[in-house]
């Protein structure tokens, strides 16, 4: 039993001992590195406030923006064509990349609706070549090269179209009636016509562009053999 007592005793004096090393190590190392550890818990401090601040300050212009792009939109609605597009142009660009290129969307329509084909595609030209979402920048070219129809001349319409034409666009249905309308202004009417036939069987385009275009196929007249009356 003594022996055991002795070991027992032993034990416990080195682990006070090993305690009291590692306390004295530990106040050797905070007295040696404290400005370091302060320093590193202030940035750490100051980068988390910083980033709750940018993005308290992001939130802040998003609905800046919001509200301004509102505010335009109820003064085209108002029929304030003019202060519209001053709102809109001056939100183009100040404000926050989202509403900047809603800015540019809806200013060109206001174009459109103004007559101003050009302008418009010239807006959405600069939308096509931002860094705006892919996806968006598609939807701008398809838009400008419907614009485009009528007086530019059709190969340069097919270059815009034909990327979009792809199986893996989700405008493929509205640029390949873009290109069927270009094979018609060429004077290719059985190109045309053949598009066209596609398009409005297409269970998977959009139940308008099907209407449409099955319209505009009843609207070009048949040439060729096929066209001749039978005795």
């Amino acid at each position: 039993m003594t022996n055991s007592n002795d070991d027992a005793q032993a034990d416990l004096l080195i682990q006070e001992v090993d305690e009291d090393l590692r306390q004295e190590q530990m106040v050797k190392l905070w007295k040696q590195y404290a400005n370091l550890f302060i320093g590193v818990a202030v940035a750490a401090v100051l980068a988390v406030a910083g980033w709750q601040a940018w993005n308290g300050w992001q939130r802040q212009q998003k609905q800046d923006s919001a509200r301004r792009y509102s505010e335009a939109v109820d003064l085209i609605a108002a029929k304030k064509t003019t202060d519209a597009m001053t709102a809109l142009d001056a939100l183009a660009g100040s404000g926050t990349q989202g509403y900047r290129v809603l800015a540019d969307l809806k200013r060109a329509e206001v174009r459109v609706a103004q007559g101003d084909g050009a302008a418009a595609a010239a807006i959405l030209d600069s939308v096509a070549g931002s860094s705006a979402d892919p996806l968006i920048k598609d939807l701008a070219r398809l838009k400008s090269a419907y614009l485009q129809l009528d007086n530019k001349e059709p190969a340069v319409v097919e270059a815009i179209a034909a990327p979009l034409s792809a199986e893996s666009s989700p405008w493929r249905f509205s640029a390949r009636e873009i290109l069927a309308m270009c094979a018609l202004k060429r004077g290719d009417a059985a190109r045309a016509r053949e598009m066209l036939g596609h398009l409005a069987d297409d269970p998977a385009a959009p139940q308008g562009l099907r209407a449409r275009d099955a319209e505009l196929l009843a609207s070009i007249p048949v040439s060729g053999p096929d066209s001749e009356s039978k005795p």
